[in-house]
């Protein structure tokens, strides 16, 4: 019997029945997150070219990647999901063919070993994600054999169509793809290994905090009232009665002090006994409390703005904006945690 070879589908043709399959998928209430390439560049950025490099560098991908670059750079990967250790994308070639890619989470160990070598040389989120990092981090990240990229033996791979390869071209296409959406979304390879990056940066939030109390650029809760720190609304001072001494007479122990002392008293004590319980991280934070914590750390709108990993203008719209603040969950996160590392 003789094989009849599959009937070569023109770039053209595929772009249109991949149009026709999407409108199928989104018909059918499906999110779809298609990959879009502009120009003939996969990826652009650190992180996505770094992905494509790397896999590029194993002598088992590098002769069979090439077979996907022509579909991803058409428009066939019609979708394409990451999320903790697996991939999942659909591809338009003579069929719509479901592609699932399977990694292995980044070993505990091997994590641990990466935030070692790299504590304290990330300085925000925005540098960490948009790949402005040192020579030393950038060769810690994508190191071969111990970086975050998984290796051949950490990936398995299954699709639909009916090519034997363990690698077609179709899941090359959606390998190719990963490296363009982390272009847009750097933090999914991490999503992907199955580490929290924030833990990069973590360290760098007590250093900041630990620098404003060695340079005293925060004040201690013994010289400003709390109310002041953490925006509460507490009972005025007493106000001292006609007659009455605020100073207590040191000669006189049987002598009960005045409202007043009392007051003054339980204002200067010890930061200690007052902030063993610090008031929690508030559910809806205000532009003025953002600005206290800021003022509290005594840093300016930049540092402050990096410490966080969010823009100079988030910051200062944070401040200016009346009432509770509508956060992303990420920004959230850093003010929650800088809050809570914040000194007493």
């Amino acid at each position: 019997m003789r094989y009849m070879w599959p009937r070569y589908v023109p770039v053209a043709e595929r772009r249109e029945k991949a149009a026709r399959e999407m409108k199928k998928l989104e018909k059918s209430g499906r999110p779809l997150q298609p990959i879009r390439i502009e120009g003939r560049t996969i990826a652009n950025t650190f992180w996505g070219r770094a992905w494509c490099e790397h896999l590029e560098g194993y002598s088992d991908f590098e002769n069979r990647l090439p077979r996907g670059r022509s579909y991803v750079r058409n428009g066939s990967v019609c979708h394409l999901e990451i999320e903790s250790g697996s991939i999942k994308a659909k591809v338009s070639g003579s069929s719509l063919y479901t592609i699932t890619i399977g990694i292995k989470p980044l070993p505990a160990t091997a994590w641990a070993e990466i935030k070692r070598r790299c504590s304290g040389e990330i300085h925000s989120l925005l540098d960490l994600l948009g790949g402005r990092l040192s020579d030393g981090v950038m060769a810690v990240v994508t190191d071969r054999d111990r970086g975050l990229f998984p290796k051949p033996r950490e990936i398995s791979m299954d699709c639909s169509c009916p090519d034997w390869a363990t690698m077609c071209k179709h899941v090359a296409a959606v390998l190719y793809g990963v490296g363009a959406r982390l272009d847009e979304h750097p933090e999914l390879l991490f999503v992907l290994r199955g580490v929290n990056h924030e833990e990069l940066v973590s360290a760098k939030v007590g250093e900041a905090v630990r620098a404003a109390v060695r340079g005293g650029g925060a004040r201690r809760l013994a010289e400003v009232d709390i109310a002041e720190v953490f925006g509460l609304e507490m009972d005025e001072e007493r106000p001292v009665a006609k007659g009455d001494s605020a100073k207590p007479a040191a000669d006189s122990p049987s002598k009960k002090a005045s409202p007043a002392t009392t007051a003054t008293r339980a204002k200067r004590a010890p930061a200690e006994q007052k902030s063993k319980a610090a008031p929690p991280f508030p559910k809806a934070i205000t532009g003025a409390q953002v600005r206290r914590l800021r003022n509290r750390l005594g840093l300016t709108l930049k540092d402050f703005a990096s410490l966080l990993g969010v823009s100079i203008g988030a910051v200062s719209l944070w401040e200016k904006t009346r009432g509770a603040l509508n956060l992303q969950d990420r920004s959230r996160r850093a003010l929650e945690k800088t809050w809570m590392q914040s000194p007493e």
